[in-house]
């Protein structure tokens, strides 16, 4: 199974979403065959599903927008004086239901989900055909897949473009349009909140039966059910459901073959590098649960551009974002991911700043042979979310244990710290100052910022949110902004597109207005 999946899943180029005055919630499946023609053979649902991960390497996804401008729209960086005004509207907290990068991820999400539901609606037919056990295991856990797909999508679409999950509230608050089916029509109106998550843990429970246990690997280029339990254990998280965060994350880090371990920071794995360095600089980890699997002929996005562009001259940075200094300082003496995440370069610019630059994503070495820079495969999922997911759920219990948590906190600061450093203790009084330094420091940039501030909102610096505070050769416009954790931006627009399209009824966010 493994070898049909990696002949496919190569021979598939990158495939673009294109945007227009069409509604994105009514895009074809992007092989563009009728559907009474299209996928009927075991070989048709193989390229139908290959498909579906080419499209999501997009560089309006996982390998872009949807990874950095969460983020870069928060406090984590400073725009450098002469960027280039990439991703300016987020910085600046100019938020437009008309912005290419909020229609681009709306888009890309919906065409993803379009396909699914493609492959959903045509998978019995195909089963139905089959005379081949092999060739119906394979297809089930396909199918298992392309849930964990839809469910993952979902999730960003309610992480984005919709409030945090109040449980109190969920039943009245607008959650987004659920698009159930393929060819059937469907109104444009938005599901309620509730609904919407609802919808997404069904679909997880149906790849959690589906998917084998046996397929679980570490650095997979494909869903597995140790993907579906580790989205659920974010979802459950989102929701406030304590309980199945931690049963979800605990099937991910105590799973019954092992198959996942924390990358050391401490430990060689080459004569130069460690284990933890090793992941980012060639992609390949065993605490990396699922990442997009990328070659030098088939790639998306370059999530280390907007940090380095190097590759402007080959001679100087031309960083459009550096660290924040108050991110640097959360690395305290023995903090081995400082010097994996952060190098102290001087930049091509005038003013010729020098400053610690994010070189987490400087590029997998092998592409760089190929002179392609700040390539990296983006790891949506590592076991480290999980550890930090579990801590955090046992101490927003009704009845915390503190124990626990903190346990899971030094698991995983022992495999980031130099030996003998790290030691933690979670209390009531510290554990949300505790849990989000933590975040910053071990999800740095890989796009959770600004949902963690939604979704914390008043337990977390008393609603507070952010403060920044001007940095040397920053952009001045925007290095000043204050914005409370209520403020309607946390909620990006619905792309205004979507609300003029025939026959929507779509209801705008209050970002809209």
């Amino acid at each position: 199974m493994k070898t049909i999946r990696k002949i496919a899943y190569m021979a598939v180029a990158i495939v673009a979403v294109a945007l227009s005055t069409t509604s994105c919630l009514d895009k074809l499946p992007e092989a563009a065959i009728p559907a009474d023609e299209a996928m009927q053979s075991f070989d048709d649902a193989t390229q139908t599903v290959t498909g579906i991960y080419s499209m999501m390497k997009s560089g309006a996804l996982w390998s872009g927008h949807l990874t950095l401008l969460p983020d870069i729209q928060a406090d984590l960086v400073y725009a450098v004086d002469g960027y280039s005004n990439t991703y300016g509207n987020h910085w600046l907290w100019d938020l437009r239901s008309t912005g290419s990068e909020i229609e681009a991820v709306y888009a890309s999400l919906y065409s993803i989900i379009s396909n699914c539901n493609f492959f959903l609606e045509k998978i019995d037919g195909v089963v139905a055909k089959q005379t081949n056990d092999e060739n119906i295991t394979i297809l089930e856990q396909y199918t298992g897949e392309v849930y964990t797909i839809r469910a993952l999508c979902y999730s960003e679409l309610l992480k984005l473009y919709c409030k945090a999950y109040d449980p109190a509230t969920a039943e009245t608050e607008k959650g987004v349009v659920l698009r159930k089916g393929y060819s059937q029509q469907e109104p444009s109106v938005r599901a309620s909140l509730k609904e919407s998550y609802e919808f997404v843990v069904a679909d997880l429970i149906k790849a959690e039966e589906l998917l084998d246990e046996q397929y679980d690997t570490y650095s997979s280029y494909y869903m597995t059910r140790s993907v579906a339990h580790a989205l659920h254990a974010r979802v459950a998280l989102y929701m406030q459901d304590w309980d199945q965060a931690i049963e979800h994350s605990s099937k991910v880090i105590d799973h019954p073959n092992r198959v996942y371990s924390l990358s050391s920071a401490n430990e060689l794995y080459t004569n130069n590098m460690t284990f933890f360095d090793y992941m980012w600089n060639y992609d390949l980890a065993t605490e990396t649960i699922w990442q997009l699997g990328f070659t030098t002929t088939s790639y998306g996005g370059a999530l280390g551009q907007v940090f380095l562009s190097f590759n402007n001259d080959f001679t100087y940075y031309y960083p459009d974002y550096v660290p924040a200094q108050w991110v640097l300082d959360l690395y305290t003496s023995g903090d081995m991911r400082y010097n994996s995440y952060f190098a102290t370069l001087t930049t091509g610019y005038d003013h010729a700043l020098t400053w610690p630059l994010l070189i987490k994503y400087y590029g997998n070495q092998n592409f760089i042979g190929y002179y392609i820079y700040h390539v990296t495969m983006p790891k949506p999922f590592r076991l480290a979310e999980q550890y930090l997911i579990r801590a955090e759920a046992y101490c927003r219990k009704a009845s915390p244990d503190f124990s626990k948590a903190s346990k899971d906190m030094n698991s995983l600061r022992e495999s980031r710290f130099s030996a003998g450093g790290g030691a933690i203790q979670l209390t009531a009084d510290n554990f949300i100052e505790q849990i989000a330094n933590e975040r910053v420091r071990e999800l740095y940039m890989e796009g959770h910022r600004l949902q963690d501030i939604k979704r914390w909102g008043k337990l977390y610096r008393n609603g507070q949110g952010f403060t920044r505070t001007p940095q040397n050769n920053t952009l001045t416009e925007g290095s000043s902004l204050s914005i409370k954790a209520d403020d309607v931006r946390f909620v990006w627009p619905i792309p205004q597109h979507e609300l003029e399209a025939p026959g929507s009824q779509i209801e705008p966010n209050d970002s809209n207005n």
